[in-house]
């Protein structure tokens, strides 16, 4: 009896799953004047939604 093959079904579901990502980066101005930046990474269909929670 073959042993079954699963490595192409696992290719396959990972192409399926793959997103459009964008990378956001924050700047937010700490209390002594300098900045600190914050990189996040959210599906593109979530930029918009984010940009709004941030401001």
């Amino acid at each position: 009896m073959a042993k079954k093959q699963s490595f192409g079904d696992k290719v396959l579901k990972r192409r399926q799953e793959r997103k459009v990502m964008a990378k956001l980066v924050i700047a937010e101005k700490k209390p002594n004047g300098s900045f600190r930046f914050r990189e996040k990474m959210v599906p593109q269909q979530d930029v918009q939604a984010t940009l709004k929670a941030v401001r």
